[in-house]
């Protein structure tokens, strides 16, 4: 079956209708490749701007993995300096973004990418004619340009080129103005348009020249005849041209709107020409301007390199578009056609198919074992699909003897990915084959494009089964037993393409999807028995669920221990498992309690224990837990958690650890689990896990999505039920004490405001009071913008940001604690904007013992054990 596999690089959020929109990553440490590639201006002016290397980790924690980022500037700095991008700014993006578009290009320009950028007026000509009682005038489109226009046009670009290159000098960017001598050009049609140029050619060297020399080029759209004539050209033109004569990777073309839309409004996230272009041109919706526009990037990309592709985009998107896998706008290229083969016959070349089975294979028997496999294929029916350079194949067995249709193989290369391939693949399939069954290694870097491919999942025996289109619960639960009782087997196949690859081709690493791959929105309500969502990226789970990754019996819930349940965190954690139908506590440890029977959970009888580290030691040895949950005071588990350590060594069993103080959640070995933020499919792979603090959480989902638009440091001024003072008698929770009154406490440096600052990539000032009511936190959060915005519009960052999130709920009005109290997750609000739009606050609430403690603890047991995410936690 399929092992490993490569993943195009637009894979399960590049679709060619809509995708949804990805997640901000928690923050990574700047790679080697994007350190300074230069000293920046000394003289360059940022008062308000965050540092350079501030810049350079936002991006990274906001935009996309530190991978992604790598992968993209191998990409663009494996051709020359003038092949990487031009980019058409148009007149109306210097009005009203420029201080957006600025920033994006210094941050290119710091990891050593130049862009050629050209860029028009159009807008504010019109506004100087009219103020010039010059009333403009277009025929088919284009501007009428006589001898007053062209005046004032010129002195108009050379102002609007000028103030572009004194905002990237501020913001410590070399920029070259290149005004003249560019473009060569011939009049249009004289008699209809006037002084109208049609490019004729392009002077590279100036440009060449530019980026040799450190500087960005930047032109305008106006050209010259031989003669020395000054000519107006079309901003479009002059980047079409532009890129016709460098040959970039990208054609750049920002757009207010930020792409092209269907006929729902929904952004297309990308075109790939080879296979849509006809069947886009029959649409009745593809009219006028977006016509136009597809048309007009087509006769462009048929001129130039198939690598090269064309984006159109928001401005504030551009670091987004070129560094993520998911993209920000309208991606278009031309990409390769498929074909498909159902006899080895059709193959042009029988070892070149050989060649492609073990591109990724790790071994000396890789000829051979493909041998088998294409002698397997010649005695049964397949079908094979594959593009022409054979950068992507996929075999697919048919439905046979009450076998599902199998996807045997699926082989992807660097260049595959970079051309969409595999995504196109899949649509082809899904048209196909109405129904298909694969299997997939259960520790492949690309779980979750293949989740997000999936209606349902069963894990088993460190492989992951995935399904589509099966509906009859019966068949779900018998070819889910099957799976889990016989393996591969059971799917039919030869299981010699299983053992074919393990990498991506080229000996790439393969891609991890945008976090958003992980979103448990259901494609439609769920009616399988025991399934608790179509999409979770862990198991689907029937009423026996095996637990092959974690040890747990196949006939039995998974194990629990609790170390220290005393608390209210542990009370109310205790509540969820006794509600829970796939786990079980069989111990819990409390040197207060020993001996007392446990309240409050109805499952088993469950008696307190004073269990040692010794204790711990020998029980994971031994395997009887599956799950240890340390509810210790900050300073105490270390010991409890070295045990397990111990035990392990003395045995297979590998249980899951969840440590809900802060004694790990600074430790880059424990994976830090906060679903809702962090890649859900690291959770599902990790056995030792650092549960976020209560304050913490409420602050970085409050903050999160401005993070690329922060101006500055946030304060946080959090109030919380005396609740979270624990049951340690002190002033923090009498409530004698706290009754008129509110307790401010540990004013600077608190440990939640390093683990935001860490966890977000930037810098926050964090202030905790504790107020009389029992339970709820309360953050008022104070954010400083890079940019003038809206209400509305940071209202709509977040509500895209949390689209489907089940446990994060964005509301208009600041949320208030009593409404959050008893509740299982986060309600964000407020969003009120200062005067100026630079300034925006931020409410949010939530309940400090379960979503800041308890529930978020059980999304983390269930995710890490194989379970459906929100399986035993109600949701709000």
């Amino acid at each position: 079956m399929l092992s490993a596999c490569a993943v195009a690089l637009r894979a399960g959020a590049r679709r060619s209708v809509r995708r949804l929109p990805t997640r901000p990553r928690t923050a990574a440490a700047v790679p080697p490749a994007l350190r300074l590639s230069r000293p920046l201006s000394s003289s360059a002016a940022r008062p308000t701007d965050l540092t350079t290397r501030g810049m350079i980790v936002q991006t990274l924690s906001s935009v996309g993995s530190k991978r992604e980022v790598q992968q993209y500037l191998s990409l663009f700095t494996s051709v020359s300096s003038q092949r990487f991008a031009v980019i058409k700014v148009g007149g109306a993006i210097l009005t009203d973004y420029l201080d957006e578009l600025c920033s994006s290009l210094a941050f290119l320009y710091t990891v050593g990418l130049f862009p050629i950028i050209v860029h028009g007026a159009g807008p504010q000509l019109n506004e100087l004619l009219q103020q010039a009682g010059v009333e403009p005038q277009f025929e088919e489109g284009i501007r009428v340009t006589d001898a007053k226009t062209l005046r004032v046009a010129r002195d108009l670009f050379l102002q609007e080129n000028l103030k572009l290159i004194n905002k990237l000098e501020e913001k410590g960017v070399h920029a070259q103005p290149l005004t003249t001598g560019i473009l060569r050009a011939d009049y249009l049609d004289k008699d209809k348009w006037g002084m109208v140029g049609k490019i004729t050619g392009v002077d590279k060297k100036p440009i060449e020249t530019a980026i040799n020399n450190g500087y960005l080029p930047v032109l305008t759209s106006m050209a010259e005849t031989d003669g020395g004539q000054i000519l107006n050209v079309n901003a479009d033109v002059a980047a079409a041209e532009l890129a016709r004569a460098m040959e970039p990777l990208k054609v750049v073309y920002l757009s207010e709107k930020g792409g092209l839309f269907d006929n729902a409004g929904q952004k297309i996230s990308a075109i790939n020409l080879d296979e849509e272009f006809d069947h886009l041109m029959s649409q009745s919706w593809v009219k006028y301007g977006t016509r136009l526009k597809i048309k007009e990037i087509k006769e462009l990309l048929d001129t130039l390199p198939r690598a090269t592709s064309v984006a159109i985009i928001h401005p504030g998107d551009l670091q987004k578009e070129l560094f993520t896998d998911s993209g920000a706008g309208t991606l278009i290229r031309r990409g390769n056609k498929l074909h498909s083969a159902t006899s080895l016959a059709q193959f042009k070349d029988l070892d070149d198919l050989k060649t492609v089975l073990i591109r990724d294979r790790e071994g000396a028997d890789g000829m051979a074992t493909a041998t088998k496999y294409l002698d397997f294929l010649a005695e049964n029916d397949f079908k094979a699909y594959y593009d022409g350079p054979m950068n992507a194949l996929a075999i697919v067995l048919p439905a046979k003897n009450g076998r599902k249709a199998t996807l045997s193989t699926l082989t992807i290369t660097k260049s595959g990915w970079l051309t969409n391939v595999a995504d196109n693949i899949f649509t082809t399939l899904r048209k196909e084959h109405p129904q298909l069954v694969w299997t997939v290694r259960e520790d492949d870097e690309n779980l979750g494009w293949f989740f997000d491919k999936a209606d349902g999942s069963v894990t088993n025996d460190g492989s992951v089964m995935f399904w589509y289109g099966i509906d009859n619960s019966n068949e779900v639960v018998e070819l889910m037993t099957d799976f889990t009782q016989h393996g591969r087997a059971m799917l039919g196949d030869s299981n010699l393409e299983s053992r074919l690859h393990r990498a991506v081709g080229n000996g790439a690493k393969p891609f991890a999807q945008p976090t958003r791959t992980y979103s448990t929105l259901a494609r439609r309500p769920t009616t399988f028995p025991g399934l608790t969502g179509r999409r979770t990226y862990v198991t689907q789970t029937n009423p026996n669920p095996p637990y092959g990754k974690k040890n747990a019996s196949k006939d039995q819930p998974a194990r629990v221990a609790l170390i220290g349940a005393r608390g209210y965190t542990g009370q109310e954690l205790i509540r969820l498992l006794d509600s829970h139908p796939n786990m079980d506590l069989r111990h819990v440890s409390s040197r207060e309690l020993a001996g007392t029977k446990l309240e409050g959970y109805n499952k088993r009888e469950v008696i307190y224990e004073n269990l040692s580290p010794e204790d711990v030691r020998d029980m994971e040895s031994r395997g009887d837990i599956d799950c240890w949950v340390m509810a210790l005071p900050n300073g105490v588990c270390k010991p409890f958690v070295e045990a397990v350590y111990e035990g392990r060594k003395a045995s297979d069993h590998k249980s899951v650890i969840v440590d809900l103080s802060a004694d790990y959640r600074f430790d880059n070995s424990w994976t830090y689990g906060l679903p809702e933020l962090v890649t859900r499919g690291d959770i599902a792979q990790a056995t030792q896990i650092a549960n976020p603090g209560c304050y913490a959480t409420a602050a970085q989902l409050g903050i999160a999505p401005l993070v690329p638009h922060l101006g500055g440091m946030p304060h946080i001024f959090g109030v919380s039920g005396y609740s979270g003072a624990g049951t340690k008698p002190s002033p923090k929770n009498d409530v004698s004490v706290l009754t008129g009154n509110i307790i401010p406490y540990s004013l600077t440096g608190h440990i939640h405001e390093r683990e935001v600052s860490s966890q977000l990539g930037a810098e926050v000032a964090f202030i905790p009071h504790v107020a009389v009511w029992f339970r709820g936190i309360h953050h008022t959060i104070s954010i400083p913008l890079n940019k003038t915005m809206t209400s509305r519009d940071i209202r709509q960052i977040y509500q895209d940001r949390y689209a489907g999130e089940k446990l994060v709920k964005v509301v208009g009005e600041a949320p208030l604690v009593k409404n959050i109290s008893g509740k299982h997750g986060v309600e964000i609000g407020g969003f009120e904007v200062d005067k100026a739009g630079k300034r925006v606050v931020v409410c949010a609430t939530i309940d400090n013992l379960l979503k800041g403690a308890a529930t978020q603890c059980l999304q983390n047991m269930n995710l890490a054990l194989g379970y459906a995410e929100y399986e035993g936690i109600p949701i709000m």
